[in-house]
């Protein structure tokens, strides 16, 4: 699915330090941890704990986090829907890969496992 440019702009824009505190309440609502989140994060970026926690203190951008990341090659294997896109079809890298992260938030605040969720077919 071929996104706008003004959508794929968006997600250059969004700074990780504001979106990370929004994924952590949304998870602990459900009773989920921030260990847990930092898990899926780190399996999708292989960035550990320090380094997210530094990456949201310097307030980078989603682009630059995701240039500086090395993406799981599992992560190609994830599908679905969010936001009324499905993940699949993205064209636009950026785009794909925080709405990937998007979805690996999802799941972990639906109650699936860190192994199901990091084990996608």
């Amino acid at each position: 699915m071929n996104t706008s440019p003004e959508h794929n702009r968006k997600f250059e824009k969004m700074i990780v330090g504001q979106i990370y505190p929004l994924y952590l309440q949304k998870i602990s609502k459900k009773g989920r941890t921030k260990e847990e989140l930092d898990f899926v994060i780190t399996w999708l970026t292989g960035f550990d704990s320090k380094q997210i926690k530094s990456y949201c203190a310097e307030n980078i951008t989603f682009k630059t986090f995701f240039e500086l990341a090395t993406i799981n090659n599992k992560a190609k294997f994830i599908k679905g829907s969010i936001c009324g896109y499905k993940i699949e079809t993205l064209l636009n890298p950026l785009t794909k890969n925080v709405r990937i992260l998007d979805k690996l938030v999802d799941d972990l605040a639906k109650g699936k496992s860190l192994e199901k969720i990091t084990n996608p077919t």
